[in-house]
């Protein structure tokens, strides 16, 4: 199941999704993850920090998922 987590703006870039939906406390914290291949975006392995996400897109993180809506 997807946790949803809307945005206000058309897109939101994957480090700062992640500060957003609580899964990393920094901005630092997101980078090491994002780097070392945690996160996947659409079903792919993610290592692209400023990645942007738009509505429907879905990020796989630490055993969980979420689902961007607008």
């Amino acid at each position: 199941m997807n946790t949803e987590i809307k945005i206000k703006t058309p897109y939101i870039e994957l480090d700062s999704f992640l500060k957003f939906a609580s899964v990393c406390m920094t901005g630092g914290e997101a980078k090491i993850i994002i780097k070392d291949g945690q996160v996947c975006v659409n079903g792919e392995v993610c290592t692209m920090r400023k990645k942007k996400l738009y509505p429907n897109d879905t990020v796989f993180v630490n055993g969980k998922s979420f689902k961007v809506i607008g």
